[in-house]
């Protein structure tokens, strides 16, 4: 009987816990109040077409929800989430270019590694993405943030791919004033 009572009570608690792994790395200056952002391209590492776009929107939403209104947008003709990819560092450089040459101090940009339904019965959600905010003044990266979710079968990729990117950036250090979710 323990062990019936052993297998329901560890049941019970797997279903209740969607699998999520955080990690991120604390700003290393301050962010300049009233500085112009951007949303660069986002590396699409996966099988999945446009991942990098759909990781791209909801990351901005997530920004927008965080405070920060005024976002600019790369010029579609860098998306690297083509049919046909063009060299990654190639586009990355070129979107960085675009955003100094638009006087754009902060960058959001990232990498999207995994973004699917896992193989199996439950085919379950599962995202991977790394966040970077680059300091286009000077070329560095001042704040990243890192994670993986999973989810259950019945949920959707994009609320699962949501959930995460509004965590990791729920680590992101607004400005004073800017309000959050």
């Amino acid at each position: 009987m323990k062990l019936k009572t052993a297998l329901l009570l560890f049941m019970t608690v797997l279903t209740t816990t969607a699998c999520t792994t955080v990690s991120t790395v604390a700003p290393i200056a301050a962010f300049e109040p009233g500085a112009k952002w951007a949303l660069l391209p986002m590396v699409n590492q996966t099988d999945t077409p446009q991942a990098g776009l759909s990781a791209e929107a909801i990351a901005e939403h997530g920004l927008r929800l965080r405070g920060l209104r005024d976002i600019a947008r790369y010029p579609v003709a860098l998306s690297r989430d083509s049919l046909f990819e063009p060299s990654e560092r190639r586009v990355a450089e070129e979107a960085q270019k675009w955003a100094r040459e638009q006087g754009i101090r902060y960058a959001l940009t990232g990498v999207v590694e995994e973004w699917r339904y896992k193989v199996g019965i439950d085919g379950e959600p599962a995202v991977g993405v790394t966040l970077q905010v680059l300091d286009l003044s000077n070329g560095q990266i001042i704040w990243s943030a890192s994670g993986a979710k999973s989810g259950w079968s019945r949920e959707a990729l994009s609320g699962v791919a949501r959930k995460l990117l509004y965590q990791l950036l729920d680590t992101f250090p607004m400005e004073s004033g800017q309000s959050k979710r």
